[in-house]
């Protein structure tokens, strides 16, 4: 048919460029970029995928850091317990020498002077070791919790004990007495308190605990910081103080911490316990005669038995986390590259796409030249 108005010829050579138009700028977008997948429209199923695959890698890359992180705070931890090792091997031998009668008096004197000392730096080294701000031997820490995964709850959890001396902390708390429909009880701190001993106190419904620092030397501190961390904020999600959630008013003596309360608090009670070091046994050893020094030798051994169990955990829990760092590694590693499978571009089949539609790019122009051309024919019908 021989018509000038509508050139079907030319329209259909314009479709087919303004289509290999598109196929050609996907494919130079997918080689420009290096992703087969630049935009939901080149393919939404796999856009979807690629993006959770995404934030596993990312989650499991940084797993791998927090392991890593877990394995060098474990490693200051043993580390430092390297040195309360070698401190207390030195005490049992100061242990062993003492307990011979070849020694007299002043010498078991001088023998006792460093037996003292070391154990004194065994408790400074403990409540001063740190990792990132974080004392991680005196106890604490609590239970440390490791996220070694990319997702929720995959974490590998690790409690160093509190690995100070102390005897037993005690406190005794008097009979609720009541006067002037006001109830009162005592509680009085005894015993050796010492560094990482922690003081647990209800009243009313409500607990608080309280650890021991090292400043807290004697009983009459630490009443005093007693009264005053009840009167502050303790852990209380509103931020109120133990008293005001107890309904308490709280003072202090020398060494007694006194709870006064009004008598309509009819659950209303007062009571303090302590919980010791993993070497509280060495705190009351010394080497000033032949039958302590023998004995400072069995409490020795127990104490070192006490540090290897401890460093004993603490290598295992190195292994653990050193093992799951490795599988993390591999498992962002096999991730990647199910990912990149997805939205990777496949460049020996887009630069062969690319070739062709610039090929059919070239021909399509050609063919539009040529139906424009057609239709000069018609002219010669009107000559």
């Amino acid at each position: 048919m021989s018509v000038i108005n509508t050139n079907v010829s030319s329209l259909i050579a314009q479709n087919a460029i303004s289509s290999n138009s598109r196929a050609q700028s996907n494919a130079m977008q997918q080689l420009s970029s290096g992703l087969r997948i630049n935009g939901a429209k080149d393919d939404a199923a796999g856009l979807s995928i690629a993006s959770k695959m995404t934030s596993q890698i990312r989650g499991l890359d940084q797993a791998v850091r927090n392991a890593n992180d877990a394995i060098s705070l474990m490693q200051t931890a043993d580390s430092s317990l390297v040195s309360v090792s070698d401190m207390m091997q030195r005490m049992r031998e100061l242990a062993v020498q003492g307990a011979s009668d070849t020694n007299v008096a002043s010498d078991r004197t001088a023998l006792n002077a460093e037996f003292t000392a070391l154990r004194s730096e065994i408790s400074r080294t403990v409540s001063n070791t740190q990792w990132n701000g974080m004392n991680i031997l005196d106890g604490s820490a609590g239970t440390l919790n490791f996220q070694v995964g990319a997702g929720s709850g995959q974490t590998i959890s690790k409690a160093i004990s509190n690995m100070g001396f102390g005897t037993a902390s005690t406190t005794t708390s008097t009979a609720i007495t009541v006067a002037s429909n006001i109830e009162t009880a005592t509680s009085t701190i005894g015993g050796t308190a010492t560094t990482g001993d922690v003081l647990t106190f209800t009243a009313n419904g409500a607990q608080m605990q309280y650890t021991v620092k090292a400043a807290d030397s004697t009983a009459t501190l630490i009443a005093t910081a007693v009264a005053a961390a009840m009167n502050t904020a303790v852990g209380d999600p509103t931020g109120r103080s133990f008293a005001s959630r107890s309904g308490l008013t709280i003072t202090t003596g020398a060494a007694t911490v006194t709870m006064t309360g009004l008598a309509a608090n009819v659950a209303f009670a007062a009571s303090s316990s302590s919980s010791n070091g993993t070497l509280a046994s060495v705190s009351g050893l010394d080497v000033t005669t032949q039958g302590t020094a023998s004995g400072a030798i069995a409490g020795m051994d127990t104490a070192i038995a006490s540090i290897n169990s401890q460093r004993s955990d603490i290598g295992a829990t190195i292994n653990r986390l050193t093992y799951a760092s490795d599988n993390l590694a591999n498992v962002s590693q096999n991730a990647q590259a199910s990912r990149s499978r997805i939205q990777d571009t496949d460049y020996a089949k887009t630069s062969t796409e690319l070739a062709r539609t610039q090929i059919i790019a070239q021909a399509a122009t050609a063919m539009l030249a040529q139906a424009n051309q057609s239709q000069q024919s018609v002219l010669a019908l009107l000559k």
